[in-house]
């Protein structure tokens, strides 16, 4: 592997992380620091995914994470020394389990909304 496609890995893998601690902030403060009694029962956790600004920043949370864990298994399995042929195997196995893992995650956001 380049220098390059390296740099923009852990690039992307600290990037995503700067994220993921802005998100968790948000997302930490709105459910248990913002709701009566510390913790959001289902009911208050619907009707606080209505909002469109919420649900974006739930989706985009979800999203982050799922990257920034990916990035970091990517790392670790780099680190074994495979070959070019199974670097491109083991990307295109993390990016589908990312967009299946992500697709999951947005399909139940959905479903408590339709409920």
């Amino acid at each position: 592997m380049n220098r390059r496609k390296a740099g923009f890995g852990w690039l992307s893998q600290a990037i995503s992380g700067i994220l993921l601690v802005l998100l968790l902030g948000v997302h930490w403060i709105a459910q248990h620091y913002l709701a009566a009694g510390g913790l959001r029962t289902y009911a208050e956790v619907v009707s606080y995914l209505e909002n469109p600004l919420v649900l974006v920043l739930e989706a985009t949370f979800l999203a982050v994470i799922t990257i920034h864990a990916l990035l970091g298994v990517r790392a670790v399995l780099l680190d074994l020394g495979p070959g070019e042929r199974w670097i491109r195997l083991m990307d295109a196995g993390l990016i589908l389990t990312g967009i299946g893992t992500v697709l999951y995650g947005l399909n139940l956001l959905r479903l408590i909304l339709v409920q």
